[in-house]
């Protein structure tokens, strides 16, 4: 099983950003996912997550910002982040939301600068 994110980079604050997660070796449809995030001071905190029939929940700090999405046929996961602030820079990073953790990929690293 494999996790591959991509889209990172560094944006200003107030701009955008979309995040893509790739899973590979498990069937994606089946599972519950999440987008996580890490910075260097911080636990790796759950920053959005969405159920197999498209549910989803949000951290209370990127509510009305941050939009996950899913499209089953790729197996890829979506993060589409507006209105980003400096406070978003962190290392992005998609898995499980619940159960099991697959093995965590290296992330993509989004930078906000002011």
């Amino acid at each position: 099983v494999q996790l591959q994110a991509s889209g990172g980079g560094l944006v200003q604050s107030g701009g955008s950003l979309r995040v893509s997660c790739k899973l590979s070796g498990a069937n994606f449809r089946l599972y519950d996912m999440g987008w996580y995030r890490q910075s260097p001071d911080k636990e790796r905190e759950l920053v959005a997550g969405i159920t197999s029939d498209h549910s989803t929940n949000y951290l209370d700090s990127v509510k009305g910002r941050f939009t996950i999405s899913r499209d089953n046929v790729r197996r890829t996961l979506y993060l589409q982040m507006n209105s980003l602030k400096v406070e978003d820079t962190a290392v992005y990073y998609c898995n499980r939301r619940v159960g099991d953790m697959f093995p965590w990929g290296r992330g993509t690293q989004v930078t906000v600068s002011s």
